[in-house]
């Protein structure tokens, strides 16, 4: 191996590394990428921002700028309705994006919010876009990344508008647990970082109707529930309960 190749192979494993758990991987490593062109991925995702539990990253309003890859740490986004009231829009984890929604107006329409303490990789927005022109497969993947983002929004709208309370939940618990499980954490037991209240807003559900919809979960043998500690007992249960096909 030429020592041009080992320095690029070296060059590799240093940003897999960092960014192993994060969606940058599919935007700094694209395919057949030249080791100078990695050099260039490496400087525009060497930008990392730490939150503590309740710091802002942006909010409604903030001037866009940039994207965040969320490297560790949890998110919530909402936004404020007539009422005065908070509607949480959605909850980020680990590898996931954050900031989309500014590409189009140019300001940020929503409040991220970190659920615990918390760290991103902030992408200038600006950056990306030149250096997309240079580099196509980066432009290709950030697409697919956009694409996965959109199609996870209409999953959301499908469970609003079709769904019982119970399902909702089951619904929210499945998808949680195969997030969890592709980034190489159990499936079947994770801490919950956001509140009931907070679920209940995302889902479109009251706060005592998520509790009963839980404590009739752990009755049935579906979960086991400690506070914000969650054991699914019987994930086929859960799905047969999204399938109206309950016993």
């Amino acid at each position: 191996m030429s020592n041009n190749a080992m320095a690029a192979r070296l060059a590799f494993e240093l940003v897999k590394t960092a960014c192993s758990n994060c969606n940058l991987r599919e935007l700094c490593l694209p395919i057949g990428i030249e080791p100078a062109e990695l050099k260039k991925l490496d400087e525009l995702v060497s930008t990392r921002r730490r939150l503590r539990r309740g710091d802002f990253l942006y909010r409604v309003g903030q001037g866009f700028e940039s994207i965040y890859a969320v490297r560790s740490g949890f998110f919530k986004t909402d936004v404020m309705i007539e009422d005065g009231r908070d509607q949480v829009t959605g909850f980020q984890m680990t590898g996931e994006l954050l900031g989309l929604d500014g590409i189009s107006s140019e300001v940020h329409t929503c409040n991220a919010i970190a659920l615990e303490d918390s760290e991103v990789c902030a992408i200038p927005f600006s950056h990306l876009e030149g250096l997309s022109r240079q580099i196509h497969t980066l432009q290709h993947h950030f697409h697919k990344v956009m694409s996965r983002e959109i199609v996870r929004d209409h999953g959301v709208m499908l469970l609003l508008g079709t769904m019982r309370a119970e399902e909702r939940l089951a619904a929210f618990l499945l998808n949680l647990s195969q997030r969890f499980k592709a980034r190489g954490y159990s499936p079947a037991e994770f801490n919950l970082r956001m509140s009931r209240d907070e679920i209940g807003s995302y889902l479109g559900l009251k706060l005592e109707t998520v509790s009963r919809a839980f404590s009739r979960f752990q009755e049935d043998g579906l979960l086991s529930v400690h506070q914000k500690k969650i054991r699914i007992l019987n994930t086929d249960g859960l799905k047969t309960l999204m399938t109206h096909q309950r016993g």
